[in-house]
């Protein structure tokens, strides 16, 4: 346990002091906010009124609320993900630095090694993604707040359980790497690619009903609904006080992602907590073995 502290610390350390490492993670959710913000709010409320009966009228502030916090929880889910690649380049900068050969020499055994990169990588992301937390409930606050407690809590929760499951996804795709230029392709193509497969950018309501099969096997897919539902619910309950019919609210659940199906059955939120604990689960003994059975 002292070693793996000690190799948390060390990598801790290294972040901090690597300043074009520390602060591209740290602007990363700022210049979501800004493009989600721009390009996305309009789209999401057009969708939005497009759910509600033409003779119906809501509040601007309802409306604005709604579309806040569905960017707020698409923003979040991307983050906590990508982020942890940035935060994962510690591992391969020891590679290339030559580090990884003093460490190899040592009396300390290669799974505490990469647990110490695991749990410094999953410290550190949480970090970065509890301030784009802040930030977004702070656009919330502006733009129409519907949260309880209990509500930012929750968050917090879906927020561990990603990063978690991120931490060891990097963990995982970066350990075969060598050299800082191969990460950063794998970085770029994360970022590029992670927004669409988990239904941030794009509710996966609105995909071909093929891809939306595909995509329900993805565990990040229920990741992200867990922080639309838990982000959205006070928005849903205002809804209903507002007198808007409970079909209508019913399809704009179904229209953002808050009831994912699987296998032709809605996956509730008790399940969504349970594949992804499940699968951080899977994926951490899947890691151990890699780190402890494979030889550099």
């Amino acid at each position: 346990m002292k070693t793996t502290l000690a190799l948390i610390k060390r990598n801790r350390k290294l972040f901090f002091r690597d300043k074009g490492m520390l602060i591209s993670s740290l602007i990363t959710p700022i210049i979501l906010i800004v493009l989600y913000g721009t390009f996305l709010a309009n789209i999401y409320r057009d969708s939005f009124l497009s759910a509600l009966p033409d003779f119906f009228k809501i509040s601007d502030k309802l409306v604005d609320g709604t579309v806040a916090s569905q960017l707020a929880a698409g923003l979040l889910a991307v983050s906590c993900v990508t982020v942890t690649f940035c935060v994962n380049l510690t591992m391969i900068q020891d590679r290339a630095s030559g580090a990884r050969k003093d460490f190899n020499v040592s009396p300390v055994k290669r799974p505490l090694i990469y647990l110490g990169y695991f749990f410094s990588t999953v410290l550190n992301s949480l970090m970065v993604n509890l301030l784009a937390l802040a930030l977004c409930l702070g656009y919330i606050g502006i733009m129409g707040w519907y949260l309880s407690v209990a509500d930012v809590l929750w968050l917090i929760l879906d927020e561990i359980l990603l990063v978690l499951f991120g931490s060891i996804l990097s963990s995982i795709v970066c350990y075969p790497l060598k050299t800082q230029g191969q990460m950063s392709a794998v970085g770029t193509i994360v970022s590029a690619g992670y927004g669409f497969i988990c239904g941030a950018y794009m509710p996966i309501s609105n995909f071909g009903s093929g891809l939306q099969k595909v995509l329900s096997f993805i565990p990040s897919t229920y990741g992200t609904s867990l922080l639309k539902n838990h982000m959205l619910r006070g928005v849903f309950e205002e809804m209903e006080k507002e007198g808007i019919p409970t079909q209508a609210i019913a399809g704009i659940r179904d229209s953002v992602d808050c009831n994912p199906i699987f296998l032709g059955k809605v996956v509730g939120t008790g399940w969504m907590l349970a594949i992804m604990a499940g699968t951080i689960v899977i994926l951490g003994i899947l890691y151990l073995l890699i780190t402890d059975l494979k030889k550099e």
